[in-house]
């Protein structure tokens, strides 16, 4: 048999491991069910690849993730190690032959959702195949305490049932003594090896910044250091506006978020790797399974919902063990916006039957019919459509998800579709009276064959450019000749599709869910109260609260994060004094802001801003209607 690190070196180039990783491969490579919580960036899929690959036999990975899923088996087959991803989607035909690849193809990984496996076929084709693991990535999904709780999680261990004699590692970067306590019962782990690796991150300073102009904060963040960049924002619209902003200043940016194509994606995504683009501007979703070490900065723009989602995206920053940041930019307006966003506009189980009852609506579904159907949609259409909330119906829709009544995918998509209504000969007479449609129409007849049989799929692009024109002018050329019936024109944008994974069975579906619904409610008030405590504590260390809320103790403080370093020299009589000269000394010039002040003052910010306080209250100094300071006297 080979030896660990030769399969590390053979596969991956590597001649040593990570802390910790020899010890959670030796013990699933020996047969012993195994726990490992390593922090964001601690290597956790090579923990289950290498005891995979050093014993004969399928490794069998569970997942929640689609994309993770498959960006993992294009890493392994790019290495020739013959691995698979079935996700939803995939037809009874292609599902029966990729499963007996599994059995006879000497294939070492099969990754599967936590669905698939109630499936019966894909249960019996596993009591078939010499499984030699089973890994559980994302464990802390199958923890009702956890912070993104999945009830399909707990019909894993089915599994168990399947192949009694296999053992199990469950991976997690996030868990509370809680969770883990969870993990270990719900997945039946036996003598488990719990294998914990600190989360402390020595070299992150992680830091809460108070600032009303987020966005002045922001390119002053960025312009400190030269190196890559993660910006965490809350919206598709958020990663387009500051990505749009910071390249009118001068700064390499991009956009990611789950409306683009998986092209867009791609481009993007090489672009910040290869450091083309030096800031990624993104929604939550970004940086799962992505390994970039010089990544030196990480902001959140807006707070975030969970300390667990914070810990990983901030745990993106300085993989390479050199100095980094993760910053928080909030002011008084974050928190009844995250409240908003995360506490009101959850749904209850009425509201959950509600939008489930307009969904199969919506598709036309009859009951008992729908599974494993996909369909795609205009979110905005389909809120305005039955008048609903679309914070809301938009986490009903991800609750749907999680427990697994159907699948959301957010891309978006163009469709368009054209056939030509009537005979060639019609069109060139009528083409000889309207000369201006002519390389449009001409771009797709040469273009596209069958045309005038059928209902075609047309790339508008392609016909633009072959045009010599742009898209919303050859649509409205398009829209126009479907109006005079030369054409059957069809132009659909659609930013999201639902697979459904149950048949429709009305309140049958829903009512099941009832507890896991007002389970999840209580859940989300105590994240969001604990990252509220986290923000607001200026008092204790920010590494220490955060090792603290995943149940270590013996911490102490890092010496770099904005509490330990937040405390300037006490304001002196003296010091005061200088301040109050230099500030009167600037504002006999003008009009200033605070922010200005202290850009052109040699004196600590907060300093600067208590004088300030201090000079308003004497009365010596009135504010303007542009927010400027201004001397009493001028």
């Amino acid at each position: 048999m080979q030896e660990p690190r030769q399969i590390l070196e053979k596969y991956w180039g590597h001649s040593s491991f990570r802390s910790l990783q020899e010890d959670i491969i030796l013990k699933a490579a020996n047969n012993e069910d195994v726990l490992a919580l390593l922090p964001t960036g601690g290597g956790k899929s090579l923990c289950f690849q290498i005891p995979a690959l050093l014993n004969p036999g399928i490794c069998i990975v569970v997942s929640p993730l689609i994309a993770l899923m498959e960006d993992q088996v294009n890493a392994l087959k790019e290495k020739g190690i013959k691995a698979l991803a079935i996700t939803g989607g995939i037809p009874f035909s292609e599902l029966d032959t990729l499963l007996d690849n599994c059995i006879y193809g000497n294939y070492k990984f099969l990754y599967l959702s936590p669905e698939r496996l109630q499936q019966d076929i894909v249960q019996e084709r596993i009591r078939q195949m010499n499984v030699n693991l089973i890994a559980i990535d994302e464990a802390h999904c199958i923890s009702q305490w956890g912070h993104d709780f999945r009830p399909a999680y707990r019909n894993i261990m089915v599994l168990r049932e399947i192949k009694p004699d296999v053992n199990v590692i469950a991976l997690t970067a996030s868990a509370t003594k809680v969770v883990v306590k969870d993990i270990v019962e719900q997945l039946q782990l036996k003598n488990t090896a719990i294998i914990k690796k600190s989360f402390e991150r020595k070299n992150i300073g992680y830091s809460v910044r108070v600032v009303e102009d987020k966005n002045y904060y922001l390119e002053k963040l960025i312009t400190e250091h030269e190196e890559a960049v993660i910006i965490y924002v809350r919206t598709r619209k958020a990663t387009v506006e500051i990505s749009t902003y910071l390249e009118q200043k001068g700064h390499s940016a991009a956009a990611f978020n789950g409306g683009l194509s998986k092209k867009d994606k791609s481009v993007r995504l090489n672009q910040w790797l290869k450091g083309e683009k030096r800031i990624m501007v993104a929604t939550s979703a970004f940086g799962m399974g992505i390994d970039k070490a010089n990544v030196r900065t990480v902001v959140h723009m807006n707070l975030p919902e969970s300390l667990e989602s914070y810990f990983q995206e901030a745990g993106r920053a300085g993989r390479d063990e050199q100095p980094a940041r993760a910053v928080i930019l909030t002011n008084e307006s974050d928190v009844p916006l995250l409240k908003n966003q995360f506490l009101s506009t959850l749904p209850d189980v009425a509201f959950v039957k509600l939008v489930y009852k307009k969904l199969i609506s919506y598709f036309r579904i009859a009951f008992g019919e729908g599974e494993g159907s996909r369909h795609d949609f205009n979110f905005s259409h389909f809120c305005h459509t039955y008048d609903l909330n679309p914070l809301k119906a938009y986490n009903t829709l991800q609750l749907l998800d999680r427990a697994s009544v159907l699948q959301l995918s957010e891309q978006f998509q163009k469709k368009t579709r054209i056939q030509f209504l009537i005979s060639h000969h019609q069109l060139s007479y009528f083409l000889e009276s309207h000369p201006h449609f002519e390389a449009v129409v001409k771009a797709i007849l040469r273009t596209y064959g069958g045309v005038f049989e059928n209902q075609v799929e047309i790339n508008l692009q392609i016909i633009c450019s072959k045009a010599g024109t742009i898209p919303s002018e050859a649509t409205k050329i398009l829209q126009h000749l479907h109006k005079e019936k030369i054409v059957d024109f069809e132009h659909e944008q659609h930013d999201a599709s639902v697979t459904f994974l149950v048949p429709r069975e009305d309140e049958s579906t829903i009512n099941p869910l009832a507890p896991y619904i007002k389970l999840q409610e209580s859940t989300k008030k105590e994240k969001i109260a604990a990252v509220l405590e986290y923000v607001h504590n200026t008092q204790k260390c920010r590494s220490e609260q955060l090792l603290n809320y995943f149940g270590e103790k013996d911490t102490s403080p890092c010496g770099i994060c904005s509490v330990c370093q937040a405390t300037p020299e006490p304001l002196s009589r003296e010091k005061i004094k200088k301040i109050y000269y230099a500030i009167v000394g600037l504002l006999e010039e003008k009009p200033y802001s605070s922010r200005e002040i202290a850009e052109k003052l040699p004196f600590d910010e907060q300093h600067i801003v208590s004088v300030l306080q201090l000079l308003v209250e004497k009365d010596a100094l009135a504010t303007t209607p542009s927010n400027t300071y201004k001397l009493k006297h001028l």
